[in-house]
């Protein structure tokens, strides 16, 4: 890979990877850490990654840098008593994004993620099994799982219009 196909990369997928990681994490420094750590893990393997595969890389990398965070910050926390118990939305609400943001910061963390890359980032099956490092039907069967978690959070389409 070259300096300018490293350029290329940063004004091509910058914005994407981004996105992808707020959506995540929903925290827009962490968010910026987060993707200015996959630059720069990019940058040091330069010579190592196929400028064909940078989008992948990126995007694994990232993921990768995430789901690190998230279990350096358990750890580290307090553990709080969660109360996740089959939940339905009851509320009426009008603003159906609202809502389904709500629902989708509820889906466990693997969920979520597979979720966002195939619904919000348009990867395949195989892609993200790829970078989530699970097979194929592992990915259809979390992303089968969280639309059935919305499904029933969010409960029916009458009473959230």
């Amino acid at each position: 890979m070259t300096l300018n196909e490293y350029n290329q990369a940063v004004d091509n997928f910058s914005d994407g990877l981004f996105r992808f990681v707020l959506k995540s994490c929903r925290d827009t420094h962490k968010a910026e850490d987060i993707v200015q750590d996959s630059y720069e893990k990019l940058w040091k393997n330069v010579d190592n990654v196929n400028s064909e595969k940078v989008k992948s890389y990126l995007f694994t990398t990232a993921y990768h840098t995430l789901i690190d965070r998230i279990r350096k910050e358990k750890r580290s926390a307090f553990s709080e008593d969660l109360n996740l118990k089959e939940q339905s939305h009851e509320n009426n609400y009008s603003d159906l994004s609202e809502v389904l943001k709500e629902a989708v910061e509820r889906l466990p963390e693997q969920q979520r993620m597979v979720l966002l890359l195939r619904d919000y980032e348009g990867y395949s099956y195989k892609e993200i099994g790829e970078m989530a490092k699970l097979s194929e039907p592992q990915v259809k069967v979390y992303i089968y799982r969280a639309r059935v978690f919305l499904k029933k959070y969010i409960g029916k389409i009458d009473v959230v219009v």
